[in-house]
């Protein structure tokens, strides 16, 4: 099987030698042309037209009212968790099989993530255990939901759209509101991806998309924080700015804030990255579809998108029988220079983790010992 697979994907990316990474990013002249024209500005830093441009074209593309970029990813989650209200102490709800910066992001508010299961075709958080969860651990009162047991506020839930594919963030959204919790989608691998024709991001109060070298565009680094709320986008943007009260000279901050504006000079590369995009979400589905009919044929498990859902398929997977087929599809891959890898450690696996509340997770558990991402690169040339 992993000799086959080795071969379909030289042949899918013409490489018949070099290695084939997981991901790589399309860039060529338009970005060194945006870069430029950045640089020649003289605005290379967190003030610049770029930023200003590019937080208006996500916007748009996503369909939010407002748009506020950040340094990376994380930094957007940790801000938009703040702006949303979360106080140290508080529990926030949010899945186990994620990248870490999911949860670093609550840590860092002084808060405790509490890791509700995910389902086996989103890969991400399951409304049915989310629902159960609550029903058994939670009571509502006149201004949120709390944990009768230690009387902590259940302040928000963090679901994640994982590889790109949409949860069912609709379900998860009714619930949310339902028991006044705030939702906060990490939509960082879902640029490009709708549920229902509405784009990953704009379903709680605020969304946040990351730009990272590997995501379908990037900046460098960065991420974005969406919102439809003025108030929000505002207080997002003052946060990420060190809360520096405007005034032409004078620096005055009116709270504690955070350096986590992105850099006039990122933005730009982001920008002529947004003129990419539609070119890329294109050719990645060609990709996903190459790898659907082969898998088909070779009687292979791959990872469609969700019913009801248009996917970014930002990293394509394959589901293996076990964790012991796992590994050996995994070391022959690697070792041929076609990069693959598994789901990350669960996050109720890491040590700082660890104590982490949580409900049962038999579905992210399997999913963490069965699927494997493989080559998913846009098939296209910079220019």
């Amino acid at each position: 099987m992993s000799e086959a697979f080795i071969r379909f994907v030289r042949e899918l990316y013409g490489e018949p030698r070099a290695g084939i990474p997981l991901h790589a990013p399309v860039m060529g002249t338009r970005e060194k042309a945006r870069v430029g024209e950045a640089i020649d500005s003289s605005f290379v830093s967190s003030v610049g037209a770029f930023v200003t441009e590019f937080e208006r074209q996500v916007a748009a593309f996503v369909g939010s009212r407002y748009a506020v970029a950040t340094v990376n990813g994380t930094a957007g989650l940790h801000a938009a968790l703040v702006v949303a209200g979360v106080q140290a102490g508080d529990m926030v709800l949010t899945q186990s099989l994620t990248f870490i910066a999911t949860c670093n992001a609550i840590h860092y508010c002084g808060a405790d993530p509490v890791f509700i299961d995910v389902d086996e075709d989103t890969l991400g958080l399951s409304p049915e255990a989310l629902a159960s969860w609550l029903e058994e651990h939670a009571e509502q009162r006149e201004d949120g939901a709390y944990e009768p047991a230690s009387g902590r506020r259940i302040r928000a839930c963090v679901p994640m759209h994982t590889l790109g594919h949409p949860v069912r963030i609709e379900k998860i959204a009714e619930i949310c509101a339902a028991w006044g919790i705030e939702l906060v989608e990490d939509a960082a691998e879902a640029l490009g991806s709708t549920r229902g024709g509405r784009h990953c991001g704009t379903f709680g109060r605020l969304g946040v998309f990351s730009f990272n070298g590997n995501k379908i565009i990037t900046t460098g680094g960065g991420g974005m924080i969406v919102t439809d709320d003025e108030d929000l986008a505002r207080r997002a943007k003052h946060l990420t700015t060190t809360a520096k009260k405007p005034h032409p000279w004078a620096f005055e901050h009116d709270e504690i804030g955070f350096n986590y504006r992105l850099p006039n000079l990122n933005a730009a590369f982001g920008v002529a990255q947004m003129e990419r995009l539609p070119e890329l979400m294109a050719s990645k589905r060609e990709v996903a579809a190459a790898y659907a009919r082969w898998c088909k044929a070779q009687g292979m498990a791959f990872v469609h998108e969700p019913a009801g859902t248009r996917s970014n398929y930002w990293l394509n997977a394959l589901r293996l029988a076990d964790e012991a087929e796992r590994d050996a599809f995994l070391a022959a891959t690697n070792a041929a220079g076609v990069m693959t890898r598994p789901l990350w450690t669960p996050m109720h696996r890491l040590p700082m983790y660890a104590q982490a509340r949580r409900g049962p997770l038999p579905v992210t558990e399997r999913l963490a010992a069965t699927v494997v991402n493989i080559p998913s690169s846009a098939r296209m040339a910079g220019g």
